[in-house]
């Protein structure tokens, strides 16, 4: 009976043992906890609490600036994210690579070669080429959001499309003249002006247009100085 309890008691602990070891293992092969450091200037918030440059961002974080005020959230190897002014943004990130849900405002993601870059605005879905070093900016305003490419290279996806955006140039996802929303105030991003009416109702102003201007001549013409000569019928 001795026996047998030794040898019970002895596989019990070289289970538990085991067991000790293989979480030990698990433990350590598992990813560190990406963090970043924050540098703000003006009144920002970090998840609805006031935040100072020093303090420590972790992922799935909440960012919002006020006017005239900025963040920006250092990752390391993976990067920075500036926010601007009048920004909501979501932060997650990982060894993998970082993501920017951005609600309303301005982000500015750069990234080095071998870190994915993501930001999704209600329009989009902007991603960086992890090929390469990235720098992009995104504008998520009302109806539609904006994305500049500095460097590097930037896949937008709006539904089903895919359009790349290479450095140097910029691209629109989204309606610039969706009913309720202020109208864009980016150089160049507003549509030309239509005319609201009949094809004829156009030319016709503009018909009337010359007239005034050919008649006001005309009477300039006959109105002009000088003296009048008078032809006399011969005798």
């Amino acid at each position: 009976m001795l026996g047998k309890n030794i040898v019970r008691r002895f596989v019990t602990l070289t289970t538990l043992a085991a067991v000790y070891c293989t979480y030990s293992m698990m433990a350590l092969a598992a990813p560190v906890d990406t963090t970043g450091e924050l540098t703000v200037s003006g009144q920002v918030t970090v998840n609805g609490a006031n935040a100072v440059s020093g303090a420590t961002v972790f992922s799935d974080s909440t960012i919002t600036t006020a006017k005239g005020s900025s963040a920006v959230v250092s990752l390391g190897k993976l990067g920075r994210v500036e926010v601007q002014e009048d920004t909501t943004v979501n932060l997650k990130f990982s060894n993998g690579g970082v993501i920017a849900m951005l609600d309303l405002g301005i982000v500015r993601v750069s990234a080095p070669a071998g870190v994915a870059s993501t930001v999704t605005t209600k329009n989009a879905t902007f991603m960086g080429d992890p090929s390469q070093a990235d720098n992009f900016l995104v504008q998520a305003e009302c109806s539609h959001s904006h994305v500049d490419t500095a460097s590097g290279g930037v896949s937008m996806r709006e539904g089903s499309s895919d359009k790349q955006v290479a450095a140097g140039t910029t691209a629109v996802a989204g309606n610039l003249t969706q009913t309720g929303c202020a109208p864009c105030m980016r150089p160049g991003s507003n549509p030309a002006p239509h005319f609201h009416g009949p094809l004829w109702l156009l030319v016709a102003a503009a018909a009337g247009v010359g007239l005034a201007i050919w008649l006001g001549g005309r009477e300039d013409n006959n109105n002009g100085g000088g003296s009048v000569i008078v032809v006399c019928p011969s005798r």
